[in-house]
């Protein structure tokens, strides 16, 4: 592909292509309502986050039985699903949508398909935002530019440099900001580009036979809207972004060296200076518009990260009124890298990861593509010629590099070496237990001097039986002559003081909103009188909430928490389902031994008094 240097950079065709944007006759548009849904297809072959990983993506797709050895379509009506992310970080990023662009063809003659997503990188280099764009994903397009251009965009830039800045000064900056193939890269995916103008035609969701294919997950939106918000609404927002961007672009207004976080205060400064005609102006504000839409917040569709890390009883109504409203029993999506990097299921097979990380360099993972065929599920690696089987999504609360789980941990320290301690928080030492050769750190509190009730054991197993994995794992232990509990606890931990001293939290995998909503309706169960911010831990990484010291739970009041006040508990039918399962009989079994009689019977009075609250009677009656 070769790019005509001449044209862009010229404001003589703004105005009509900016008068085509603002009557709505762009010639990219959304997909049809038809284009959506596809059903009676009798084999699925799904892979995600390919990231530029060329010949690992190859790899997946021969064992995948999607393309023969010379890289030919040989899946049949086989109908493929790339859901996202095909480029950024990794170097073949061209040479995987020139594939991809070929398979769409191939596939469509032997009466298959190619259904391409976009995620959130397919959108980030649309819109300009380049912060994972690696120097040889532009150095594949060195070819498609000319001297000539980035003469052009250098004296544009070198205008709106300080005079007092040396010329060398001022052309090494702009080298470093535009590698060689920027120019041809930023021109390629543009909204009349050859990869802008095929990536724009593209959806954010399909759903085949049963099953929902997006790139992040489903958010609220995809409930609220359903398939016409997110490949009507948000896919416009997204198209008129691009054209509009490319229109100032034209126009010279903005440069393609300008980042996507700097072109707002490049666009304000220039509408408050009067640097702008009417025209301009109104392409202006669309930008600062356009970019507030849902499609680029952590909540739209390619970012959303709810789906593959919260938890099902915070996570599981917002799953399945999204799946209720689009007509689907299930959900594959990508984005979020698996922790096993294989692919992983949960809530009985409703939710499948296959982000498993194909670029090894970034993710040391590998290709693996999901494969359903009729109604049996199962995975193509691509370095095994065997099928495989989507393995459980893994559970587990603070775990550290690497994934130990709750079995491995209690052996641990039951059964370990205390090898050192000190003073921890007000009620607990911090102690290091060293067993099979592995090392976990774990806090150690004395056992209450009442009979027969251990609130530590008694907090973890209840968590346990909800399924909501908020308690880390504990066990009896015997400690400098005291009976106690030993507690896991994660090397590298802050408490709430300290996340909210330090402002951090925004980056946790499930929002903290929903974390904390859950820790209120266990915090109400067990009557936890005395919830401070030394009590909520969470992983420096993923910022998981943990739930320690829980001395003062399990009384016999059945008063709220004093430190919830008036907040509000929202009960829904996933919180339901697990408190109902949680019956009298299952409570004296688990929990006898650590909760004496009275305690029991509260609990089972509480129990029931939040499943009387729960909002989602009415539909747990109809089923």
């Amino acid at each position: 592909m070769k790019i005509n240097t001449l044209s862009w950079g010229r404001p003589s065709g703004f105005g009509p292509l900016l008068a085509c944007l603002l009557c709505c006759c762009i010639s990219i548009s959304p997909v049809l309502a038809d284009d959506w849904h596809f059903s009676g297809v009798g084999r699925i072959v799904a892979v995600s986050d390919i990231h530029g990983a060329y010949d690992a993506v190859v790899a997946t797709f021969q064992q995948a039985d999607v393309i023969d050895e010379n890289l030919a379509w040989s899946g049949g009506e086989t109908h493929l699903v790339v859901t996202g992310d095909l480029l950024d970080r990794g170097p073949g990023s061209r040479k995987v949508m020139d594939l991809i662009m070929r398979l769409e063809r191939e596939a469509a003659r032997a009466g298959g398909r190619v259904h391409q997503l976009l995620g959130n990188h397919e959108v980030m280099n649309l819109i300009g935002d380049l912060r994972y764009v690696a120097d040889a994903e532009y150095a594949a397009f060195a070819d498609d530019e000319s001297a000539e251009e980035r003469e052009y965009w250098y004296q544009l830039y070198r205008r709106g440099q300080t005079t007092d800045k040396e010329e060398l000064t001022i052309r090494a900056e702009f080298d470093q900001k535009a590698p060689p193939g920027y120019f041809g890269h930023r021109r390629a995916f543009r909204s009349d580009g050859y990869y802008g103008k095929w990536l724009l035609e593209k959806p954010l969701m399909v759903v085949v036979n049963d099953t929902a294919f997006v790139h992040g997950g489903a958010p609220p939106y995809v409930a609220e809207h359903g398939l016409a918000g997110i490949n009507g609404t948000l896919k416009m927002d997204l198209v008129n972004y691009v054209t509009t961007l490319s229109a100032l672009e034209d126009a010279s207004v903005l440069n393609p060296i300008d980042r996507y976080r700097e072109a707002p205060a490049i666009l304000e400064e220039k509408m408050t200076s009067g640097q702008l005609d009417d025209e301009q102006m109104v392409s202006a504000q669309a930008i600062l518009r356009l970019r507030q839409s849902p499609l680029n917040g952590p909540e739209g569709p390619t970012w959303y990260r709810g789906t593959a890390t919260c938890n099902p009883l915070m996570e599981g109504d917002v799953l399945n009124a999204a799946l209720d409203k689009i007509g689907a029993s299930r959900i594959v999506f990508g984005h979020t890298p698996t922790s096993t990097r294989k692919v992983q299921q949960r809530m009985n097979g409703r939710i499948v990861e296959i982000d498993t990380g194909m670029l090894k360099a970034n993710y040391n993972g590998s290709g693996n593509a999901l494969i359903i065929d009729e109604d049996k599920v199962s995975v193509a690696n691509q370095d095994d010629p065997n099928t495989l089987a989507p393995i459980a999504h893994p559970r587990g609360v603070g775990t550290d590099v690497e994934f130990l789980d709750d079995e491995t941990l209690a052996n641990i320290l039951t059964n370990g070496t205390i090898v050192d301690a000190e003073t921890g928080g007000v009620a607990w030492k911090l102690v290091q237990v060293a067993a099979f050769e592995k090392t976990v750190f774990a806090y150690f509190s004395p056992l209450p001097q009442v009979k027969g009730f251990i609130p530590e054991i008694a907090a973890y197993r209840l968590d346990r039986l909800l399924g909501l994995y908020m308690v880390p794992v504990t066990v009896r232990r015997e400690f400098a002559g005291q009976q106690g509990t030993l507690q896991y606890v994660p090397v590298a931990t802050l408490n709430e003081s300290e996340r909210v001293s330090t402002g951090k939290g925004e980056s946790a995998i499930c929002s903290m909103s929903k974390q904390s909503a859950a820790m209120h309706i266990f915090d109400t169960l067990i009557n936890n009188s005395a919830r401070t911010p030394l009590s909520m831990l969470y992983g420096a990484e993923d910022f998981q909430l943990m739930l320690v010291d829980h001395r003062n739970s399990f009384s016999t009041s059945n008063d709220r928490p004093g430190y919830l006040g008036n907040t509000e508990l929202t009960i829904g039918c996933e919180w339901r389902r697990a408190l109902l399962e949680i019956d009298d009989k299952t409570l004296r079994k688990e929990l006898a031994d650590v909760l004496d009689k009275k305690r029991l019977t509260a609990l089972a009075k509480r129990r029931d008094a939040l499943i009387a609250d729960s909002d989602c009677k009415a539909k747990t009656q109809k089923s």
